[in-house]
């Protein structure tokens, strides 16, 4: 209108406009028991909610597991794997873990009696593994003593130290020391951006030998399995201390989910998927292992956004999984290997992931895996398991490692599982970090023989 005022209707529709503007609503259902924020947007808050890329950081609350446990469920039952995924998908409860004989479910406080109830009333039986989940966080990662900290602080370089889990800027910040301390062995390279932007830095030890065979390592993939990027950068450090004598290349990511990682830091420890804003469900995140480019939307993966497993809009539609893509969409490097942490259970899982079946050469795959996890129990102890993905733990479609066995051939493909069998679960203790590593690094070696010979 020339004069510049509105009609009755565009009054309306700009009141409106208004109140949708000053009131949003936060709900994060993704992890259940989180409370609904009420929040008035600021202009730099709308501003840069129409930006490209989400915000690196985004104003959190930290969320907190007091009183809230984790339960062991005995499947004695006919009925008792339908059970637990019922009252998994109602939201009674989330799982942690699940295979054929047990399941670990999370109980959030105000769950409790309702799920005893359930139990009950269906005859299963249940241990409590974890009386307290949030004293269960406080306890896992203790503060360093001032002389520890005042020796980190004077190092020039990094920080990394294996007696305490690092955030990652400790972690990158430790890739470019060895870039810049080690140059005719390490070489650093960001394949990419995070949803956030953070980047994606792949280390490489080598020694320049021309078709050197070459093992993919990665490591935190899920943001709350804390002991895999520590125990992939225990790795690198060990590799790169006696590469005297190296023989094959490692191309290493050690956290292929840096946004969620860094998300457990600073607002809730228990956060698995990338950090994605998906819609106005109030839910977000991808499930960044169930979204590679083969069999991708199968089972073990959901399409709602809410669940733990969404797998996404379609296979690599996240920025994390694409870089990693991309990296062997244009790498010459003579891979023989992909490994990829994850925790917990103890487990060396081969393809296939996406149903109960096997490659034709599972036998050679079954067997290098008996010998990593044999070498791991002489190391540390641990007895670690060794099968089909789908068979020995449970069906996980557009995974890492069965697009790396289908799609680009690499011949040695493994998941594997670190400590603990259940009793901390994702919450393992420091303490555990280098014993843990020591296993991890046994079954490297172990690997890198068979792709000598392969």
């Amino acid at each position: 209108m020339k004069n510049g005022r509105h009609s009755g209707k565009e009054r309306t529709k700009w009141a409106t406009l208004t109140i949708v503007a000053i009131v949003i609503v936060v709900v994060d259902a993704a992890t259940l028991g989180h409370q609904t924020k009420i929040v008035s947007p600021d202009a730099s808050q709308i501003t840069q909610q129409a930006n490209d890329k989400e915000s690196k950081d985004p104003v959190t609350e930290q969320i907190t597991y007091e009183g809230d446990q984790v339960w062991r469920i005995w499947k004695t039952k006919n009925n008792s794997e339908e059970l637990v995924q019922r009252y998994d998908e109602d939201g009674s409860y989330s799982i942690w873990s699940n295979n054929a004989s047990i399941a670990d479910i999370f109980v959030r406080n105000y769950m409790l009696e309702h799920v005893d109830s359930i139990f009950k009333r269906s005859g299963m039986t249940y241990q409590v593994l974890i009386e307290d989940v949030q004293q269960a966080i406080d306890e896992e990662n203790p503060p360093l003593s001032q002389d520890e900290q005042e020796e980190l602080e004077g190092r020039k370089g990094h920080r990394m130290e294996w007696t305490s889990y690092h955030r990652l800027e400790d972690i990158l910040e430790y890739l470019d020391f060895l870039a810049d301390t080690y140059p005719n062995i390490c070489s650093v390279r960001t394949i990419g951006e995070s949803v956030e932007g953070r980047p994606l830095k792949v280390l490489r030890i080598s020694n320049g030998k021309p078709n050197a065979p070459a093992l993919w390592i990665d490591g935190g993939i899920h943001a709350r399995e804390w002991i895999s990027p520590a125990a992939v950068t225990y790795i690198i450090d060990y590799l790169v201390e006696n590469s005297e004598n190296l023989e094959v290349d490692y191309y290493i990511l050690p956290v292929v989910n840096p946004d969620g990682y860094h998300h457990t830091f600073v607002s809730d420890r228990l956060w698995r998927k990338n950090r994605r804003k998906v819609d106005y469900s109030g839910c977000s995140g991808v499930d960044l292992n169930r979204n590679f480019g083969y069999r991708w939307g199968g089972m073990g993966t959901s399409k709602d956004v809410c669940r733990e497993t969404f797998s996404g809009t379609r296979a690599f539609s996240e920025p994390e999984t694409d870089a990693i893509r991309m990296f062997f969409d244009i790498s010459s490097a003579n891979f023989k290997a992909y490994l990829t942490f994850h925790s917990y259970g103890q487990f060396i899982l081969y393809p296939w992931g996406y149903d109960k079946r096997v490659p034709p050469d599972y036998t050679e795959l079954d067997m290098v895996g008996r010998q990593a996890a044999a070498a791991m129990k002489k190391i540390g102890g641990s007895v670690y398991t060794v099968g089909n993905s789908a068979t020995t733990l449970y069906p996980a479609s557009g995974g890492s490692d069965d697009w790396a066995k289908a799609l680009l051939k690499i011949k040695y493909t493994y998941t594997i599982e670190l400590r603990d069998t259940g009793r901390y679960g994702f919450i393992l203790p420091a303490r555990y970090i280098i014993p843990t590593a020591k296993e991890a690094l046994a079954a490297v070696e172990v690997i890198t023989e068979a792709c000598k010979k392969a």
